[in-house]
């Protein structure tokens, strides 16, 4: 029999086995990504979801239940993305457009309050601003005699002004890598051409990082609309609902239906959004700013402007930075908010219970609830950062491998699919697919097997993009001569791949662990008694008034943060590049 009766079958089954990989990743992300937002649709299609549309979007409980929450929640993203770009952009445009001393100093403190967690700064905040509007203990400022008005202690206002010191960090990192794109020769060019300042920065600048300030405006939009710690910390005692927040209260008091509609309805208001930034950026004329010349930046002078706005950009890097850090442990310290800096003690740390101090309660060291959630918390940090990394990687290296396929681009997009969904939406879902008992799998809600699938769900994009960053740095002529000796997939996965992606993923897996352990919104719906995690206990704590423990709490896990950045700094720093 001639080879070429044999050719047709085999070419058959070397197309099926190219199909093969791609379909079953598809399958996996489709169970993990899509099932939950169709199981939560087809939720809402039922009797009870079809009341639950008319209540929330048509009846007279529509102005509690959707109207005031969409306008506080629109009213935060809309202030928070201006916040952002107007601090962020000039603290990126000071670092690197101009000749201000100390700019690595500026650069690495305006980088940090992102890796702060949002609930952080409001628990800084309450902690200096809280009045006895809502009774127990005033904070800093009224116990020292210094009036704090309502509107200052609680409400829109002192949330807008945590997110925008959160997120602005964000922006600042996104224009700051457009600005350094932008080439002295641009600069110089207009300059010897005779422009001004103010023509340089309209007529070039701007153009050219309006992309940049885009995408910064609509992510630190996206995460404002769907931040959940820092209006439920400072708003929720006023009854200042947002879309997050009202999602929360109503699968907390078993309206899951109602819950279930908001979810989907916040993960629009966050498409939207993302969608006409995208349309906006996709409308305009695109420039070519790295060339052949060019490659240094043009730094303007700022003469006698030099130290007064360093020390401008100082200060905003130490109120965002420093001072919530400096707030929480000293608090974490004080019998008296109103004596945060005298009678320290560490009974919140270390102390035994039965006291008179802190009604009886042991230190966090000391309360088999916070050991239990401490261990609890790095044990979801590690199994997630492990989980993902591992996925990722396979997932990326299907994608780059069968590159410009129809189905390596439909497997982008579903793996990055969760970047849409807000964290306590992407939770909502995940209780309308695993909190009833499914087939033969029983209920999963409450369960720490839950919080680990949604966890690794939700974090597909960052290990995905690390898994890209990590095999474009690995030459593929490594993997064709293995592939030449007869080494299969697994093979040389396991022989070639892994052994040199190994420092880049755990780089990866490390920020995939700082998230997890920082992270209150996903988990806010999904942890129970059984499984605490320690950030939901800081805002249990906080809710009730025991501003030390929650304070103590949130230091703990800073540190473990820091630690955890540390080392993945240390470990980036080290990784090979493979690339020929």
């Amino acid at each position: 029999m001639s080879m070429q009766e044999f050719s047709p079958p085999l070419r058959g089954r070397l197309a099926a086995s190219r199909w093969l990989v791609p379909g079953l990743m598809i399958a996996l992300v489709g169970l993990l990504v899509l099932a939950p937002l169709l199981r939560i649709a087809f939720a809402t299609l039922t009797p009870a979801g079809l009341e639950a549309w008319q209540a929330v979007l048509d009846s007279p409980m529509s102005m509690n239940l959707w109207w005031r929450p969409l306008a506080n929640t629109l009213i935060l993203g809309l202030g928070v993305s201006a916040g952002c770009l107007l601090l962020g952009g000039f603290a990126a445009w000071l670092v690197v457009m101009t000749d201000v001393p100390g700019r690595r100093l500026l650069m690495v403190m305006h980088g940090l309050p992102f890796m702060i967690p949002s609930f952080a700064a409001a628990l800084a905040w309450g902690t200096l601003f809280r009045n006895s509007r809502m009774g127990g203990s005033a904070g800093f400022f009224e116990t020292n005699g210094i009036a704090i008005p309502d509107w200052l202690a609680w409400g829109i206002v002192p949330v807008l002004i945590v997110l925008i010191a959160h997120y602005y960090s964000l922006a600042f990192t996104i224009i700051a890598a457009a600005l350094s794109s932008v080439g002295a020769d641009l600069v110089e060019a207009a300059q010897m051409a005779g422009a001004r300042r103010p023509r340089i920065f309209f007529g070039i600048v701007l153009p050219v990082v309006t992309p940049a300030l885009v995408s910064a405006a609509s992510l630190t939009l996206a995460g404002a609309v769907s931040n959940f710690a820092a209006p439920a910390l400072l708003g929720l005692p006023v009854r200042m609902q947002t879309l997050s927040t009202r999602l929360f209260g109503m699968i907390e008091i078993g309206q899951a239906e109602r819950g279930f509609v908001l979810a989907l309805l916040l993960i629009a208001v966050c498409g939207v959004f993302l969608f006409l930034s995208d349309r906006l950026v996709a409308g305009r004329k695109a420039f070519v700013t790295v060339t052949g010349k060019g490659g240094r930046t043009r730094r303007f002078a700022l003469g006698k402007w030099r130290w007064p706005l360093f020390l401008a950009g100082l200060g905003l890097g130490l109120l965002t930075t420093a001072v919530p850090v400096l707030v929480l442990f000293a608090s974490s310290l004080a019998p008296q908010t109103g004596a945060l800096f005298s009678d320290w003690t560490l009974h919140y740390w270390l102390g035994e219970g039965g006291g008179q101090i802190a009604q009886g309660n042991a230190g966090i060291f000391r309360n088999p609830l916070l050991i239990g959630a401490l261990l609890n918390t790095l044990r979801l940090g590690v199994v997630v950062a492990l989980l993902s990394m591992m996925l990722g990687l396979a997932l990326a290296y299907t994608i780059t491998r069968n590159k410009g396929s129809l189905l390596a681009n439909v497997l982008s997009q579903l793996a990055f699919l969760p970047l849409l969904i807000p964290s306590i939406a992407f939770a909502a879902a995940y209780i309308a697919l695993f909190g009833a008992p499914l087939g033969p799998l029983p209920s999963l809600y409450g369960t720490f097997t839950l919080l680990v699938i949604a966890a690794t769900a939700h974090n597909l994009p960052y290990a995905v993009q690390a898994g890209r960053s990590v095999l474009g740095q690995i030459s593929t002529d490594l993997e064709e001569s293995a592939r030449l000796t007869g080494a299969g997939a697994l093979r040389r996965m396991w022989a070639i791949i892994f052994p040199l992606a190994i420092r880049g993923l755990l780089a990866g897996a490390i920020l995939v662990f700082v998230k997890m352990v920082r992270d209150l919104s996903l988990v806010v719906l999904l942890f129970s008694a059984t499984t605490p995690v320690l950030s939901m206990v800081a805002y249990r704590y906080a809710a009730e008034g025991f501003m030390q423990f929650a304070n103590a709490i949130t230091v703990l896990i800073l540190v473990i943060c820091l630690a955890a950045s540390l080392i993945a700094q240390a470990l980036q720093a080290r990784v090979q590049k493979w690339k020929e």
